[in-house]
């Protein structure tokens, strides 16, 4: 770990203020340090923020307001959160350990690195980590790596749990810097990589994630979870689901479908929820309607079996909320 400047601001005016590309601001910690420790990442300067007043969570008409510095399992936790969004309680408590759920932010979770071996072995070219050095995952072990929104320049998958749900909701972040304060919908705040993978969100230098704000719904409280990995605990996705839906009289109205562990990015997918909107809630309907869920899909060499094992996700999904009575 390289020496950098500390400091602990008490308000969020002080904490963005002269804030640049060197600035790093620590909340949990729980990858900031670890990336810091292998020096992918070497910020000059690190504002710890957690005496900044970004805590809460409330639900008004506008919908369900998280502060970013709310920790993972406080929110979890929380009743108004089980009951009205169980999606997010639920891709919460699949998120790492309880430990590091005590400790990890909101706003921290959102913007976690990704996990690609390639990208935290600073031996290995990265175009994430180091631009136009080259993706050694292209040719190299990707059975974790992405099959959708990918490039030639990256493959790596987006690693939060919590996203995969925001986005299926339908959620934005607000950010906050010295040139005051913007909301940005979350499905618009992750770009693609395309020749610039480095540029992982919408944020620019300085910027501070300053909360999260989840509309209200009538599918919102229909929703869930669905993790696949190769352990039980402690582990990224291979691929994941969030999904919604508003169901009337036994047919689906509307419905909200986000996947994770396959895409560089949270990955909406608007065909299955277009084929989905008007059936009803059938086995038949279901396996037809994600036949399209990894169009666009690009494998690799040690990922091939991912197309087969985001539709299979997909329908249990669905199916586990039918099962619920919620469909």
């Amino acid at each position: 770990m390289r020496g950098f400047t500390y400091s602990r601001p008490t308000s969020v005016r002080d904490a963005v203020a002269g804030a640049g590309p060197g600035t790093a601001f620590l909340a949990g910690g729980t990858t900031l340090v670890d990336l810091m420790k292998l020096e992918v990442m070497s910020p000059g300067e690190v504002r710890d923020i957690n005496r900044l007043p970004l805590r809460g969570i409330t639900l008004d008409a506008d919908g369900l307001h998280l502060g970013a510095l709310e920790r993972m399992s406080d929110v979890a936790a929380h009743r108004t959160v089980r009951t009205d969004y169980p999606v997010i309680a639920e891709a919460l408590e699949l998120s790492a350990s309880g430990q590091l759920r005590n400790m990890a932010s909101i706003g921290g979770n959102l913007l976690q690195r990704t996990r690609c071996g390639y990208f935290r072995d600073v031996a290995s070219p990265c175009n994430k980590r180091e631009p136009g050095s080259g993706c050694a995952a292209l040719t190299g072990v990707n059975r974790g790596h992405a099959i959708l929104g990918t490039s030639e320049s990256c493959i790596a998958t987006h690693p939060s749990d919590l996203a995969v749900a925001l986005v299926a909701l339908g959620a934005s972040v607000r950010l906050t810097s010295a040139r005051g304060t913007r909301t940005v919908p979350l499905d618009a705040f992750y770009p693609l990589p395309g020749g610039t993978p480095h540029v992982e969100n919408a944020l620019t230098p300085g910027e501070l994630v300053t909360g999260v704000t989840v509309p209200r719904s009538r599918w919102a409280a229909h929703s869930t979870y669905l993790k696949i990995r190769d352990r039980q605990s402690y582990e990224f996705a291979l691929a994941s689901a969030a999904v919604a839906l508003e169901v009337r009289r036994g047919t689906i109205v509307q419905a909200r479908v986000a996947v994770g562990g396959v895409a560089t990015r949270p990955w909406r997918l608007t065909a299955v929820e277009t084929a989905l909107a008007g059936r009803r809630a059938t086995d038949e309907v279901f396996e037809a309607a994600v036949a399209r869920a990894a169009d666009g899909a690009q494998p690799r060499e040690h990922n091939g079996f991912k197309p087969a094992l985001l539709r299979r996700t997909v329908v249990r999904a669905l199916t586990v909320l039918r099962e619920r009575g919620h469909a």
